[in-house]
């Protein structure tokens, strides 16, 4: 598998050149963009295909799809036991400095609401950092500026365990995929995602359980409401006609004589 490196810069055309094998010295460092392969289904191999980013699954790692108000996904998470994170790729100018921008409009945003907020440098730049201390959630944003393309990885778990988390979280983002496309996409829209044809058969399969349990809690909640069917009572034993004999018992009595 060869790879090739896109020159980052908004005064040149990017090059494609410069082969490197894997080893080498110069050997580059992920994320990695789709036109890096020679062959692009490589890419695909030991990654989680999400249409617009493939990211590898840690061992023992588990996939949770939310999705929105119209059912589509909204965020696909990697779970491990030490929290979750997801990683999502938007779409950049072709210079560098968009997740400068990002980072600290997400830390004037985190302020308003955890106590504490910090900036720290990680391997590719910023890194935002907010927990409210020991025994609390915690959560990093680790972002990485790409070719026509911004990474941003959301970290999130135990505030004890949000070191080991972010360890994973890393070497993912360092294997990851970008998928970008040639579509114009104005800056910091997030680029599509679409889920494999089996986890997406999955989620329809779930969502209409779902949907029918609840149908199912509301009809009997309706049924509760409704109140009990009145007993029918059985009709009264007519009573005996009197006439000016007497009752009919009596009309028989006297003429059998008895």
């Amino acid at each position: 598998m060869a790879l090739r490196r896109h020159r980052n810069d908004s005064t040149e055309t990017p090059a494609r050149d410069d082969v490197v094998t894997p080893g080498a010295d110069d050997e580059l460092e992920g994320p990695f963009d789709i036109e890096d392969f020679d062959d692009p289904s490589v890419a695909e191999l030991a990654r989680l295909d999400l249409g617009s980013v493939l990211i590898p699954i840690p061992e023992a790692g588990q996939v949770q799809v939310e999705i929105n108000e119209t059912g589509a996904p909204s965020a696909i998470w990697v779970v491990t036991q030490n929290g979750r994170f997801t990683i999502a790729a938007y779409a950049a100018p072709k210079s560098a400095g968009l997740w400068r921008e990002v980072a600290s409009e997400l830390a004037d945003s985190l302020r308003k609401d955890v106590p504490k907020v910090g900036i720290e440098d990680g391997p590719w730049g910023r890194e935002v950092v907010g927990s409210a201390g020991e025994g609390s959630t915690g959560v990093r944003f680790i972002g990485v500026d790409g070719y026509r393309w911004m990474i941003r990885c959301v970290v999130n778990g135990p505030f004890e365990r949000i070191g080991e988390l972010a360890h994973e979280a890393r070497n993912a983002l360092a294997d990851t995929v970008v998928r970008r496309g040639d579509t114009p996409l104005p800056v910091r829209t997030p680029l599509p995602v679409a889920l494999p044809e089996e986890m997406a058969a999955q989620l329809r399969a779930t969502t209409e359980q779902a949907v029918a349990a609840q149908q199912a809690d509301a009809e009997q909640a309706l049924a509760a409401q409704q109140p009990p069917p009145q007993e029918q009572q059985p009709p009264a034993t007519p009573a005996a006609r009197q006439g000016t004999m007497g009752s009919a018992m009596q009309q028989l009595r006297t003429i059998t004589g008895g």
